[in-house]
């Protein structure tokens, strides 16, 4: 089963349709001990960190997605759920801290672009890491689709799999071992996100 946390994100069933599409047995779960026979996990998000944080917390899943994360099993943040890796975001004054698997912050665009804030919309891939599992069978330079005005600045530069250009250079994806991030959304990538979401369930299997 691939695990499919549901913490009221409001993008949660066209993440659940398009893994099923790849081929993927879903479960969504809701409470810790529902991630014991997960072979993977997924943490999708829209919205706010703050508000992804306090219903994962509400919800007593923090520590059990940081345990899952230990046991080796391949894990998927996704937009929101890929923020939440890290130790801390700066959107909207945030008090709140994030997983801190990783080491870094999440920030904003920077006030002074001339680009549009929140970036929505398609923009490319440049694959900084090509032997990221997620990104076999990708070409250098696909589109994706983004809608976000925040994203991770990742304390070690190792951990980026993807940069991609909107005004900031910034991180659209890590790696690192078993745990993949992405700012942008597969779900909503069309044939390219169809890929990434069938190479990571094929790590579960």
């Amino acid at each position: 089963m691939i695990a499919l946390i549901d913490y009221g994100s409001g993008n949660l069933r066209s993440v659940e349709k398009a893994l099923q599409h790849v081929g993927a047995d879903v479960g969504r779960v809701r409470r810790p001990e529902a991630l014991g026979r997960a072979r993977a996990l997924v943490l999708p998000g829209v919205g706010a960190f703050d508000d992804c944080i306090q219903a994962l917390a509400r919800q007593e899943l923090l520590p059990a997605i940081a345990e899952f994360i230990r046991s080796g099993r391949p894990f998927l943040g996704i937009c929101v759920g890929y923020q939440a890796l890290f130790e801390g975001s700066d959107e909207f004054g945030s008090q709140a801290s994030g997983l801190g698997i990783f080491k870094g912050r999440v920030v904003r665009f920077h006030p002074a672009s001339p680009l549009k804030i929140p970036q929505i919309g398609w923009n490319r891939l440049e694959i900084v890491r090509p032997g990221c599992p997620l990104y076999r069978g990708v070409p250098d330079g696909s589109y994706v689709y983004f809608v976000h005005s925040y994203y991770p600045q990742p304390a070690d530069p190792a951990l980026v799999a993807t940069r991609t250009d909107y005004g900031d250079v910034f991180a659209s994806s890590i790696w690192r071992e078993n745990v993949f991030g992405t700012q942008f959304h597969p779900e909503k990538s069309q044939r390219i996100g169809l890929q990434l979401l069938r190479n990571f369930v094929g790590l579960g299997r």
